[in-house]
């Protein structure tokens, strides 16, 4: 099969495609022949070095959606030609194939396509356990959203209104300001150019918000704490602008703040949860109170997909289709 491979830390022209050999299913997985992956940072950071592989060379990717070509000796609950979608179950999903464990994926229907599930799989998922499960987000009406059309960020943003939480969302261009207005923003800070802890304050009336989802990290952090009421809970669940640095106790104490660095892998490691979650975000594709922003790239064109990302102009999910 083709594959993407990494075979050292560098730019985007690292990324080469290379014949593979083909997967073969262990007793519970299954071989996904793929219709689309998604983009995520992860991926980014890997080719990048910022967070460290296990080894190279190295297939990328951590999520997909295909039709299941073949299963293992002891697999029960699915069949070949059944199409799934997959997250939490390694890197791996740059290349034609994958073998993938059971627990791992979960029916597609067919009200869903391959593009709106490659784009909003693993994102939507993380959107789901940021505004369900991390802290029931309805609860306390005004929330910050850090890269509000990243792609994670664009969709908490349409789930938060669809749930009529006010939404202050900031962007890193001013280009992206309207875009951001209509999924859901009702204020939306550039914090790139503006005092975001400034800006919140005249916004709430010096209240604050009761969390803030931060994926930017280095660049924002601080100031994310810096814009909770007392008793606020800050989610920081990326690092897009770089690592974080190490985060002082003593600035937690003066409003009795929360931090938090939720993995999906952990949210979304028990099957039950995995299976339910779903049901939900494919409910919420199939309502239209999520509608990804999908930008769509050949497998061969990985590398300019990747100096997309770099030039982070971009909004919304990016896929590869195969």
């Amino acid at each position: 099969m083709q594959a993407i491979v990494l075979h050292k830390i560098g730019g985007p022209e690292s990324l080469k495609i290379e014949e593979v050999a083909d997967p073969k299913p262990k007793k519970n997985e299954v071989i996904v022949k793929h219709n689309a992956v998604g983009i995520n940072f992860f991926d980014h950071a890997y080719r990048t070095g910022q967070y460290k592989l296990p080894k190279l060379p190295a297939i990328l990717g951590n999520e997909g959606c295909g039709i299941i070509s073949e299963i293992g000796a002891e697999v029960k609950d699915f069949k070949v030609g059944d199409r799934v979608a997959y997250v939490n179950s390694g890197i791996g999903s740059y290349a034609e194939k994958k073998a993938v464990n059971t627990q791992n994926i979960v029916i597609v229907p067919d009200y869903i396509s391959n593009e709106q599930v490659a784009s909003s799989f693993l994102k939507g998922l993380m959107a789901h356990t940021l505004i369900n499960r991390v802290f029931v987000a309805s609860l306390v009406k005004r929330i910050l959203i850090q890269s509000a059309t990243s792609g994670v960020g664009h969709l908490l943003c349409q789930w938060a209104k669809y749930l009529n939480i006010e939404v202050i969302g900031t962007v890193g261009s001013d280009e992206k300001i309207d875009y951001a207005r209509s999924i859901g923003c009702s204020y939306v800070l550039n914090y790139k150019t503006q005092d975001i802890v400034a800006e919140v304050a005249k916004i709430t009336d010096y209240g604050g918000v009761g969390i803030v989802y931060d994926s930017v990290g280095k660049d924002t952090l601080k100031k994310s704490l810096e814009c909770l009421w007392a008793l606020g809970l800050c989610v920081s669940y990326g690092e897009t602008s770089g690592n974080t640095e190490p985060v002082n106790l003593d600035d937690l104490v003066d409003n009795s703040l929360f931090i938090t660095r939720p993995t999906l892998t952990k949210y979304k490691s028990h099957r039950a949860e995995l299976v339910s979650a779903s049901n939900e975000l494919f409910l919420a594709l199939n309502k239209g109170i999520l509608r990804p922003k999908i930008t769509s790239y050949k497998f061969q064109d990985v590398a300019k997909a990747h100096r997309d990302i770099e030039s982070k102009k971009t909004m919304g999910s990016l896929i590869l289709t195969f």
